[in-house]
C-alpha cells in the first residue's frame, strides 16, 4: 500500500486531477445511481479549503508584514493597476462581442426571492463594511476584506514586537501552509466528486436551449484568458506571457472550474505562487484580495447578460452608454462575491442603467444560475488563475529590470 501511494504521489498533481475528472465524467454517465455516494468527495474538498482559507489568510498576511523590513520592495501597487486594468478590458470585450454577436435569450422566472443590490453605492457601501467586520465574524464568514483588514492591522502592531513572537507567528504559518498542501492533496478526489455531482444532477440537456448565450459568455473569457490577458503580461514582463498563462490555467483554473469559488481556491493559488518563487510578502496579500477585487470574468457575465437583455427587450444602445457599461460592470464586479453565483445578483444593478424593471433583471438574474454550471465555472476559473497570472507578472516585470532570469 505504501509503495501504490508513494508511486501515486510522484504522479503530477494535474495528471492525478485530470485522472479524477474522467473517472468523474465516466460515473455520472454509465451508473449514476450506483456511484452517487461519490459526490460527498466534493462536497467535503471544497468544505476543507473554505475551512482552511480564512485562517491561512489572516496568519500568512500578519506574518509577512510583521517581518517586513523597512525598505523592503512590494510590487501591491503594480499588481492592483493590473487587477483594475485587466477587469475593466474584460468588460470592454463582453460588450464589444454582444454587439458584434447579438443575442436574445428566453427569459426565466425562480430568481424573485433573491435580494440583490439596490445600486453601485450599496455595493461600495458593503465593501466599506466589511473592512470593520468584527473579526471573529470575518472567519467565520470568510469576509476575506475584513480578514485582511485585520490581519493588516495586527501585522503592524506586530512590528514592535519581540524576535520570538515574530517567529512563532512565521512558524504558525508555516504549519497551516503544510496542512493546505495536505488539502490540496486530495483534489483528485474533490474534483472526481464535483464533477460527478455536476453532471449526474443538472445534466447536459438544460443547457443546450441556451446556447448562443453560452457560447458567447465563453468565448468572450477564453479570448480574454488567451489575448487579452497575455498581452497585458507582454507589456509588463516583455516575454513569451503564454508559458506563465497556460500554467496558471491548468494548476489554477482547473480546480477553480470545479469549486466555483474564487475564495475556495485560495490556498491553491498560494501554493502555485510559492511553487514559481514569488516574494510571499506580496503573494500572501494579493491573492486573498485578487480574490475580492479581481474580477474579469464577473465583469464579463455581468456586460454579457445585461445586453442579452437588452436586445431582447428591444432597447437601443448608443456608444457613451456601452463605455458607461463597461465602466459599471468593472466597478460591480469588483463588489462581486468570491463565492459560486456571486457575480449574478449584480445583474439588476447594470439593467437599471437601461431602464430595465428589477422584475425582469432578476429573470435574467434566473437565467444565469440555469447556465451557472457552465458560465460560474469558466468565469471563476479565469477569475481565480488571473490573480496569479498578474502576481507574477508584476514581480517578473521587476525581476527584468534588475536583470534576473525568471
Amino acid at each position: 500500500m505504501k509503495e501504490l501511494l508513494r508511486k501515486w504521489n510522484n504522479i503530477s498533481l494535474v495528471k492525478r486531477i485530470l485522472m479524477g475528472l474522467i473517472i468523474g465524467i465516466m460515473l455520472a454517465l454509465w451508473i449514476p445511481d450506483i456511484a452517487a455516494p461519490v459526490a460527498i468527495l466534493g462536497n467535503l474538498f471544497v468544505g476543507a479549503l473554505k475551512a482552511v482559507a480564512p485562517v491561512l489568510v489572516l496568519i500568512l498576511v500578519m506574518g509577512a508584514i510583521a517581518n517586513h523590513k523597512s525598505g523592503q520592495q512590494t510590487n501591491m501597487k503594480a499588481i492592483l493597476i493590473l487587477y483594475l486594468l485587466g477587469t475593466f478590458l474584460a468588460g470592454v470585450t463582453a460588450v464589444i462581442a454582444s454587439f458584434m454577436f447579438p443575442v436574445s435569450i428566453a427569459l426565466a422566472a425562480g430568481a424573485e426571492d433573491i435580494t440583490a443590490p439596490g445600486g453601485i453605492t450599496e455595493v461600495l457601501l458593503s465593501l466599506l463594511m466589511n473592512v470593520v467586520d468584527n473579526p471573529v465574524k470575518a472567519l467565520l464568514n470568510a469576509n476575506y476584506i475584513g480578514i485582511l483588514s485585520w490581519a493588516i492591522l495586527l501585522g503592524l502592531a506586530l512590528r514592535t514586537a519581540g524576535e520570538s513572537t515574530k517567529q512563532l507567528i512565521g512558524d504558525f504559518a508555516d504549519a497551516v501552509s503544510k496542512v493546505v498542501k495536505w488539502v490540496i492533496n486530495l483534489a483528485p478526489l474533490g474534483i472526481l466528486g464535483l464533477v460527478f455531482d455536476s453532471i449526474a444532477t443538472s445534466g447536459l440537456e438544460v443547457l443546450l436551449g441556451y446556447g448562443k448565450l453560452l457560447l458567447l459568455l465563453v468565448g468572450c473569457m477564453v479570448f480574454v484568458a488567451l489575448i487579452i490577458n497575455p498581452l497585458i503580461v507582454y507589456l509588463k514582463i516583455r516575454k513569451n506571457p503564454y508559458p506563465l498563462v497556460f500554467r496558471c490555467l491548468r494548476e489554477s483554473g482547473i480546480t477553480a472550474f470545479f469549486t466555483r469559488s474564487s475564495a475556495a481556491n485560495i490556498p491553491v493559488n498560494l501554493t502555485l505562487c510559492e511553487k514559481l518563487g514569488l516574494d510571499r510578502n506580496t503573494y500572501s496579500i494579493s491573492i486573498p484580495l485578487g480574490a475580492t477585487i479581481n474580477m474579469a470574468g464577473a465583469a464579463v457575465t455581468i456586460a454579457v447578460l445585461t445586453l442579452a437583455a437588452v436586445h431582447t427587450l428591444g432597447i437601443t444602445v448608443d456608444i457613451p452608454t456601452a463605455i458607461i457599461l463597461s465602466v459599471l460592470s468593472a466597478i460591480a464586479a469588483c463588489g462581486a462575491s468570491g463565492v459560486a453565483g456571486g457575480s449574478l445578483l449584480l445583474i439588476p444593478l447594470a439593467c437599471s442603467l437601461f431602464g430595465i424593471s428589477n422584475d425582469i433583471a432578476m429573470q435574467v438574474v434566473g437565467v444565469g444560475f440555469i447556465i451557472g454550471v457552465v458560465q460560474d465555472s469558466c468565469e471563476t476559473a479565469l477569475n481565480s488563475s488571473t490573480d496569479v497570472l498578474f502576481t507574477a507578472a508584476a514581480e517578473y516585470g521587476e525581476w527584468r529590470k534588475e536583470g534576473k532570469a525568471f
